[in-house]
């Protein structure tokens, strides 16, 4: 096994988590599950970080979950550890998360993508759950989030299945944000963020909440949550700034206040 599971670096304020498992295509064992949370926990409490780009390299950004791991555990072991259950820490980061896929992107691989808050991939990505063919389903959220990504239909093939799908019919089924030239993937997802991190940190930690409400509950309480939001950010220097250069049509020089 490689000496460090992930590397880590920051690129102007955008700091870059990079799961290093090469050997095994990047598969998710405890020791990646341990080592992303703290890393992207790390850069959330830097203020001076505005986004987070997790990639992997270009055969794979994560083949799945570390099979050997688990294969001979028990029933009582999985339940009683509650296994996979600390991803649920990634998934409380406030920045926004994105997630630059090249190569296999494959059950715990699939479903990592999917836990950050947009997905940048390029035609020969192969995403997939196939959980179903070594006698499991999905336990890190592919039947949740698949679904509601791309449909029930699409989901209920995928998972029954086991089947992959490329980046092109990623990005027209709803799951790919942006496709992109395979070779531009980590580029274009570090552009994004870049463009993120020029805006207000308040501002755009309020805009995830508000997108991430819409899945969460009804329309006319995603629409109350926005609005109170939407108030609120008056209380902000950034809001006056913001409208003020609008209306001056200069810049804003946002100061995360």
């Amino acid at each position: 096994m490689s000496e460090h599971v992930i590397l880590t670096e920051i690129v102007g304020r955008v700091g870059v988590i990079r799961v290093n498992r090469p050997e095994a295509l990047n598969a998710l064992n405890l020791a990646i599950l341990h080592a992303v949370v703290e890393a992207a926990e790390a850069f959330q409490n830097d203020p001076n970080i505005m986004a987070i780009v997790i990639t992997g390299n270009e055969k794979a950004f994560a083949a799945g979950a570390d099979i050997k791991e688990m294969a001979d555990k028990s029933y009582i072991e999985m339940h009683q550890s509650d296994w996979f259950s600390g991803w649920s820490r990634f998934t409380e980061i406030r920045l926004p998360m994105i997630a630059a896929v090249n190569g296999y992107a494959l059950g715990g691989g699939c479903e990592l993508a999917m836990m950050t808050d947009m997905i940048i991939a390029g035609p020969g990505t192969k995403f997939g759950q196939p959980e179903i063919n070594l006698g499991v389903i999905p336990g890190m959220g592919g039947s949740q989030r698949l679904t509601r990504a791309i449909g029930k239909s699409k989901a209920m093939d995928m998972v029954l299945t086991g089947r992959m799908m490329d980046g092109e019919e990623a990005e027209r089924a709803g799951l790919v944000a942006r496709l992109v030239d395979d070779n531009n993937v980590f580029d274009t997802a570090m552009e994004i963020a870049q463009t993120i991190a020029s805006k207000s940190r308040p501002v755009v930690m309020a805009a995830k909440e508000a997108v991430n409400t819409a899945f969460e509950t009804s329309l006319s309480q995603g629409l109350l949550v926005e609005r109170r939001a939407f108030h609120a950010l008056f209380a902000l220097e950034d809001q006056k700034e913001g409208m003020e250069a609008f209306s001056n049509k200069r810049k804003a020089e946002f100061k995360d206040r």
